[in-house]
């Protein structure tokens, strides 16, 4: 770049113009007319059209999760907020917390964008070392809803309730809600295979099972539909529960420091979007058949409650979901032992969250 300005101001008299030209000046004009444009085009021009560096590609998975977290991955979509860092992130759909877990055992997908649950039963287990590296949502998001005739937890027993899967953050959650209920969920109720949320809201409008967990974004509809109400919130429970999040193997966030940096960075500014955006967020709700302008701001302020600004993963929310897994390890083991907040702590001093929110000084 210094070349470029020496060049340009070695030569800067000659701007001026001899008609008709001698052979060597007009061999000059011709040369510094190129350094003009070529500086031009370098300040002008977006840096992607003049350098076309390659994207690195990232393939994550998710299961159902909550509706937040879906609209955020929409607006990052949607504002290519990904490839601001150069970064080509695919997410991979999973009907279920399980398949997902399947997939990452598997070397399928990189990471985990949802399911942390089930991702801290895979370090448990020592069937995978993986790392929490962030906490999204550090509460149980879902809402119980029952069939209208269930009035009161005690209703549940002997009533079939539907799950993702046996062994899905879905299946942990509502045994751990039927626990603290003291309704033991393997004698008192029926638990069912039925996978994701719309599956579950079909099974319980045709009454072919009387509770399941429903995320908050689809309340609204089966409430309509008349079939059921909420039994439960269960983001009014008073506990930290690191529900949503991204994970990793160990070996990743080791070997690829600097890809995770840059996709944390990229995460954090789409928080940032749906944090102060409501517009953007409405406007993915839309996308989303959820067109009630009542049902849209409930849904997005109930969300701002849950997304977290800086979703580093904090011992008591992993804790909780230590407490929560059937597997035996799960009681010997610390939490610091399965999260690695080191990046996003980095990426917190170095100012970056400041300065999106407007508040450096």
């Amino acid at each position: 770049m210094h070349k470029l300005f020496n060049e340009l101001q070695k030569h800067h008299t000659s701007f001026i113009f001899v008609w008709p030209p001698t052979p060597a000046r007009s061999q000059k004009m011709k040369r510094v007319l190129a350094l003009s444009l070529g500086l031009f085009l370098w300040i002008a021009l977006p840096s992607g059209l003049m350098a076309q560096a390659p994207l690195n590609n990232v393939i994550l998975g998710h299961s159902g999760g909550a509706g937040s977290l879906n609209i955020l991955r929409r607006i990052m979509e949607r504002d290519k907020i990904w490839q601001k860092y150069g970064l080509n992130v695919k997410s991979v759909y999973f009907n279920s917390g399980t398949v997902l877990i399947q997939a990452m055992v598997g070397g399928n997908i990189i990471g985990s964008e949802s399911e942390l649950p089930g991702m801290v039963n895979l370090a448990v287990a020592g069937v995978a070392d993986l790392k929490v590296v962030t906490v999204t949502i550090n509460r149980i998001e879902h809402v119980f809803v029952v069939r209208k005739n269930i009035a009161k937890p005690d209703g549940l027993k002997g009533k079939r309730l539907a799950v993702s899967r046996i062994g899905s953050a879905s299946d942990t959650i509502t045994r751990m809600v039927l626990r603290s209920w003291k309704i033991d969920p393997d004698k008192e109720t029926i638990l069912l295979q039925s996978g994701n949320t719309p599956t579950r809201m079909t099974a319980l409008t045709s009454g072919h099972v009387d509770g399941a967990l429903v995320s908050p974004e689809s309340v609204h509809k089966i409430v309509a539909s008349g079939c059921c109400r909420a039994l439960a919130d269960l983001a009014d429970l008073p506990m930290d529960y690191a529900r949503y999040g991204y994970a990793f193997p160990a070996s990743y966030i080791k070997t690829q420091r600097e890809t995770l940096r840059r996709l944390l960075m990229a995460y954090l500014e789409g928080i940032y979007v749906f944090r102060t955006r409501s517009k953007a967020v409405y406007s993915a709700l839309e996308e989303e058949d959820i067109k009630d302008p009542v049902v849209q701001k409930d849904v997005y302020e109930r969300a701002l409650k849950s997304v977290r600004e800086f979703p580093v993963p904090e011992p008591n929310g992993i804790q909780s979901v230590l407490d929560s897994l059937p597997h035996p390890n799960a009681r010997n083991v610390k939490p610091a032992s399965v999260m690695d907040p080191s990046i996003l702590e980095e990426i917190k001093r170095s100012g970056f969250i400041d300065k999106l929110y407007g508040r450096a000084g």
